[in-house]
């Protein structure tokens, strides 16, 4: 009787095993694709380069990269004609970066831009503003709609400008009027 009972539960253990091993317990892993995430950073600066020399640094408090993308919080870009680019999120593809929610482009010498969406050629080194801004040098205010800035010859295109701008006047002016009276 012993005997019969073994082989009763050995029987039993294999197709127990058998049925499991083919059998699929749940359809989680079809519904959703599989993890692309390459890589995921905090605090973090990046800086690019060639053999001759520096050609922008980064710095993110947060960003992950996934399927060749990477998306990035309070991003700040630099290079050598940009002294300071700002931006709540940023998206990094190949050599563009498209920057979202209270983006900022200060210079060295110049204007400073503010506005909600952009986008940033690195190669060209031009800055696309895609929606309403506001841009100032120290009195001077400038709003327009949209805007395409060249930040190596200091160049912007500008559609819908309203613009005051304060100009300096000259002694010459004055002393000009002075003698004809």
């Amino acid at each position: 009787m012993g005997l019969k009972f073994e082989l009763l539960l050995v029987a039993l253990i294999v197709i127990t095993s058998a049925v499991t091993m083919t059998m699929k317990l749940s359809e989680h892993n079809q519904q959703h694709p599989p993890q692309t995430k390459e890589l995921e950073f905090t605090d973090t600066t990046f800086t690019e380069v060639t053999t001759q020399k520096r050609i922008g640094v980064s710095f993110a408090t947060h960003g992950v990269r996934s399927n060749g993308v990477l998306k990035a919080e309070k991003v700040r870009y630099y290079n050598d004609t940009i002294k300071e680019l700002l931006a709540d999120y940023g998206t990094y593809i190949g050599r563009m970066i498209y920057l979202d929610g209270n983006v900022e482009l200060h210079q060295n010498e110049g204007f400073e831009y503010y506005t909600e969406h952009a986008h940033y050629d690195k190669g060209s080194e031009v800055l696309y503003v895609t929606s309403p801004f506001t841009a100032y040098r120290g009195k001077d205010v400038m709003h327009g709609t949209t805007m395409r800035y060249n930040s190596r010859t200091k160049e912007a295109y500008a559609t819908v400008v309203d613009a005051v701008l304060h100009t300096a006047e000259t002694n010459r002016t004055n002393e000009t009027n002075e003698t004809k009276e």
